[in-house]
């Protein structure tokens, strides 16, 4: 019993830093995931976690302003960190939709409560399968209760190296999203190209008529295709993302 305040203060740090994970980073902030399941979830993992949360060497298990801060800034690290793959998915998304001349058709993302490019949508759905197939959503989760080792509760502090890395790893989104389009942008663009030049042999063909439906059609034919490289480069993005996030709390407690 004389434990007691220690390990109710290290549950409800933990519940903080756990927080920020759950309402940013992929398949564990979607809202079809219902609200009182990830209640469910983040109290059994903190309940079974308090214990050796609150005996960590290191830990300082006492509610305050500043170990509150520390532990939202931790879960944010994580979730912001992790949500740029999704970002990277629908920039990728709208793009693809650009050639397919989908762009104006646009859906209600359950996720953000925003209009999102239907390609986009499509890219986002197909990247969470890949991620659910693949137990990303694991290996996140070990990632966490494995800071509460190297970061125990209450001795993280924010450094401006952190948000300027994080700011970094936002320009390469754009880079990323081109990579996975690139297959259907390349393939598009040649059957304007070819379009084209067929326009200038035969000035009568139907050039408008004939663009759209043929980059829509053999774009998802190559779009199909490319789906075997999906597994591979969005494992390999979560986890460079994953370890910078990591990196970046490392960076933050070696200023501190």
């Amino acid at each position: 019993m004389q434990d007691w305040p220690t390990f109710l203060s290290a549950m409800a740090l933990a519940v903080v830093r756990m927080s920020g994970i759950f309402v940013f980073a992929p398949l564990l902030s979607t809202s079809a995931f219902p609200i009182r399941a990830k209640a469910v979830l983040v109290g059994a993992m903190v309940w079974l976690l308090a214990p050796l949360v609150a005996s960590a060497p290191g830990a300082h298990a006492s509610i305050s302003l500043a170990a509150i801060l520390g532990e939202l800034g931790i879960g944010l690290v994580y979730g912001l960190t992790l949500s740029l793959l999704n970002e990277m998915l629908l920039f990728a998304g709208q793009i693809v939709g650009l050639q397919f001349s989908f762009s104006l058709v646009n859906l209600m993302d359950p996720t953000s409560t925003i209009q999102t490019p239907l390609m986009g949508e499509l890219f986002q759905i197909m990247g969470i399968l890949v991620m659910i197939a693949a137990g990303l959503d694991r290996i996140l989760l070990a990632s966490v209760m494995r800071s509460f080792h190297v970061i125990p509760v209450g001795s993280f502090s924010l450094a401006p190296v952190t948000a300027l890395g994080i700011v970094h790893a936002a320009g390469g989104i754009f880079l990323a999203a081109l990579e996975l389009a690139a297959p259907v942008l390349a393939t598009t663009m040649l059957i304007e190209v070819a379009v084209a030049l067929m326009s200038k042999l035969s000035p009568q063909l139907p050039v408008m008529s004939l663009t759209v439906p043929m980059k829509t059609v053999v774009g998802f034919v190559v779009l199909i295709g490319s789906l075997a490289v999906w597994p591979r480069f969005i494992e390999a993005r979560f986890d460079s993302l994953l370890d910078m996030a990591e990196r970046l709390l490392s960076a933050s407690v070696g200023k501190g």
